[in-house]
């Protein structure tokens, strides 16, 4: 066997190794993960922007937004002064009974369910605004995308401010109210996590027209700018200076962020 025909023969070989291991990393890494990305993007991008009841009537607006991990969420809500509502229990529900009427303390009272992508609140906290539960701030979240390992995730919420105990515009029943101004409860959270240097960025992402009108399961009418505000925990440069805010064009852009890719402006 000629020195040629040893030498031609050592080219095809490591020629088929380099294929094949194209070949594996092709099929068995990159295209899957490709495609697992296409998939969540898509399906951050069609997410929609309203919560309903359990009647699947449509409820409050999804207008804030966190990413970080579970434990930063409950950490930094509570640091900026929001306190965990309590479960829905005969014993939670006698007590804002108690507090309303008796004008009494409850920072933990609990809060009506509400249904995002087919599913109850997974956090929902409050922040008293007087001394019973009649009149609150509160939000509710939803885990909408987990990073492999827990590391960090995407929360969507809906921030409302509860002025008062009355009646269901729909079916009479005792109810908070919410006030109309929903903007205004996003707005003073985000400020509350800029404030204390929790926010590394702020993207703001248009999802309805500026003025844009509704009315929550209840009845209570709410007005908004249409936009969300998603936060992103994070040290700040400096306590009270305000984080980069981005604008974005859609949900799949916070991909990129978790990727730790450059996020495209809108």
């Amino acid at each position: 066997m000629t020195f040629r025909l040893l030498q031609a023969r050592h080219h095809k070989t490591r020629t088929l190794l380099i294929l094949a291991i194209g070949y594996g990393l092709l099929a068995y890494l990159i295209l899957p993960d490709l495609w697992a990305r296409y998939e969540r993007r898509h399906a951050l991008a069609e997410l929609p922007f309203i919560t309903r009841n359990a009647d699947g009537i449509p409820g409050d607006p999804i207008n804030i937004g966190l990413i970080g991990t579970k434990a930063d969420v409950i950490r930094n809500l509570h640091d900026v002064g929001w306190s965990p509502a309590n479960a829905i229990t005969l014993r939670s529900s006698i007590g804002i009974v108690e507090s309303v009427l008796l004008n009494r303390a409850d920072p933990d009272a609990p809060v009506s369910n509400l249904f995002y992508d087919n599913r109850r609140e997974d956090l929902a906290f409050e922040k008293a605004s007087g001394i019973s539960a009649d009149s609150r701030h509160h939000v509710r979240f939803w885990n909408v995308y987990q990073t492999a390992g827990e590391e960090r995730a995407i929360w969507l919420g809906s921030a409302s401010f509860d002025e008062g105990v009355g009646f269901s515009h729909y079916t009479g029943a005792v109810t908070h109210r919410i006030a109309p101004n929903v903007d205004l409860e996003r707005d003073g959270l985000v400020k509350d996590f800029i404030k204390l240097g929790l926010a590394s960025a702020v993207y703001r992402l248009t999802v309805e027209p500026a003025g844009t009108e509704s009315r929550n399961a209840e009845g209570d009418r709410y007005v908004t700018d249409g936009r969300v505000a998603v936060v992103q925990f994070g040290q700040a440069a400096a306590p009270g200076k305000p984080p980069e805010e981005i604008a974005i064009p859609s949900l799949a852009a916070l991909d990129d962020v978790l990727e730790g890719d450059p996020v495209p402006a809108q």
